[in-house]
């Protein structure tokens, strides 16, 4: 099973460009979802991220991992291969 990973983003954001940088260290392939201005499609994420509107919102096989600290939080414990590894929710 490949694993799902999308990232809704805005191209100058610092803390989008960071969660980035992390994915694309770890080799993690994604999808992302850059929505800069867009705001039907930030109603949309925010739907799927329970009400949250900040950038970036990450998903891991439909598991809502949350935003940029969430992801390096989950990492520093090493939660993001086990993530992967899951079937989606």
């Amino acid at each position: 099973m490949t694993p799902t990973v999308e990232i809704y983003t805005w191209s100058r954001c610092p803390f989008c460009i960071r969660a980035k940088s992390l994915l694309d260290q770890k080799d993690i392939a994604y999808t992302e979802y850059c929505i800069d201005g867009d705001e039907a499609a930030r109603s949309e994420m925010s739907k799927r991220a329970d009400g949250r509107r900040s950038l970036p919102q990450i998903f891991i096989n439909d598991y809502h991992v949350g935003g940029c600290d969430d992801l390096l939080a989950l990492d520093a414990k090493g939660g993001v291969e086990p993530l992967l590894a899951r079937s989606p929710a």
